[in-house]
């Protein structure tokens, strides 16, 4: 099967940069591997950096480095810059300013709103989570029905189509329901869920709905209102940033919640969700790779404000993933030998796909895969249930993940690396 490349790279997106353009800004791409220039297909464990990103964190370091709060030139740009950070946030989650916290990660930040949470919950108090998740959220919450005797239910995947049983979730909602746990997107099968549906349910019994957009939000431009969920996280990395977690928590949550704080520290939303001194460094370089997505919207299609000049560039970038999508579904289920996982291409889903070959090791593929210069992922990726769900505890799955710098020429690559391998 053959592709027009210059076609795929441009086609329905006049609003946006060319890939040609979003790939200069990323010096990682100059790299060459075994006299290959390196195609990163690792982006859903974390994609690589555009320079002004780096920039970003280097200006705050060199010139502007100090903690908050205190009476003098530098204290005071770091406490603007990081209101700046929250408001580049709002934008992005499409909710207020105050709204928005920071932490190391979405995980760390998962078990501190977990503790604070928990401590209002009793004996008998439900948590529903998913089998599809990452388990960043739903060991965590596993931890915490362990530490105050919850109880556990957990919503049963669809091996065959790597979805949500939707009737198991119904039947999991109750009125001792005190929270749903969902992953707006699966790290593993790349299955996009229907957050605002389950939080619909979930608010019918007075729950909370609690959503892990890690990978979500590298895909899809997350909209906390129309998701109707009271918190949602993700991480920086995911999407062109530093290793941070960001976290969306509804305002009046945010101001009641009984978190852990030191005595001293600030009881003001958000900041009494911080615990202790933060990667200021890390929060500025991740408002800048908000920025630079913001910016990929070309002259004419940009927008008059920032969430809608992410719009329109998560709109052409993701019409731009559907076609490499598409070549990688078909390029991969035409090998013989090759298992292609989750849903197809015309389901809500994201561009990544996790896939074996034959009864090979993942790890092997990705090690074959490698001297081509092609990176992949292989093992489990945290969503351990779902693999064990899949049968393939042992032999792990090979995820491939198109960001906005990956080119067609580089899916065919790919693809014809899992070929060679596939034959031997």
């Amino acid at each position: 099967m053959s592709f027009n490349v210059a076609a795929m790279n441009n086609n329905n997106l006049s609003s946006v940069a060319s890939t040609e353009e979003i790939r200069s800004h990323f010096p990682a791409l100059n790299r060459q591997y075994n006299g290959h220039p390196v195609a990163y297909f690792d982006g859903p464990g974390g994609t690589q950096v555009p320079r002004a990103v780096a920039e970003a964190i280097s200006d705050y370091l060199f010139h502007h480095n100090a903690n908050t709060h205190w009476a003098y030139p530098t204290s005071a740009e770091t406490d603007q810059l990081l209101l700046e950070a929250r408001e580049t946030f709002a934008d992005f989650f499409n909710c207020e300013a105050s709204e928005v916290s920071f932490g190391a990660n979405m995980t760390t930040i998962t078990f501190h709103i977990g503790r604070a949470l928990g401590r209002g919950w009793n004996p008998g108090d439900e948590i529903v989570i998913t089998e599809l998740d990452h388990h960043a959220n739903a060991d965590t919450w596993r931890e915490l029905a362990k530490d105050r005797g919850l109880t556990i239910r957990t919503v049963k995947l669809l091996t065959e189509t790597g979805q949500l049983d939707w009737d198991d979730l119904e039947s999991a909602i109750n009125r001792n329901t005190k929270l749903m746990a969902i992953g707006a997107a699966s790290n593993a099968l790349g299955t996009i869920n229907d957050v605002q549906r389950a939080a619909r349910l979930a608010h019918e019994f007075g729950a909370l709905v609690y959503v892990d957009a890690v990978h979500y939000a590298s895909h899809e431009l997350p909209d906390v209102r129309e998701l109707e969920c009271d918190f949602l996280a993700c991480s920086a990395y995911k999407f062109y940033g530093p290793h941070i977690g960001v976290l969306y928590g509804r305002g009046d949550l945010l101001q009641s919640l009984d978190v852990p704080k030191l005595q001293p520290a600030s009881n003001e939303a958000p900041d009494r969700l911080e615990t202790g001194t933060q990667n200021h460094e890390g929060i500025v370089g991740a408002a800048a790779a908000v920025n630079f997505l913001a910016a990929l919207a070309k002259e004419g299609a940009e927008g008059s404000t920032r969430r809608e000049r992410l719009q329109n560039s998560f709109a052409a970038l993701h019409s731009r993933g559907d076609e490499l999508l598409k070549q990688l579904w078909e390029g991969l289920h035409a090998i013989e030998g090759v298992t292609v996982f989750g849903p197809e291409p015309n389901q809500p889903r994201t561009s990544t796909i996790s896939f074996t070959v034959k009864d090979i090791p993942s790890e092997e593929v990705t090690k074959h895969l490698v001297e081509r210069g092609v990176f992949t992922s292989h093992g489990d990726f945290y969503a351990q249930t779902v693999v064990e769900r899949l049968g393939k505890v042992e032999q792990g799955l090979v995820r491939v993940g198109c960001a906005c710098y990956t080119t067609a020429d580089e899916v065919a690559r790919l693809i014809d690396g899992v070929r060679e391998i596939a034959k031997s």
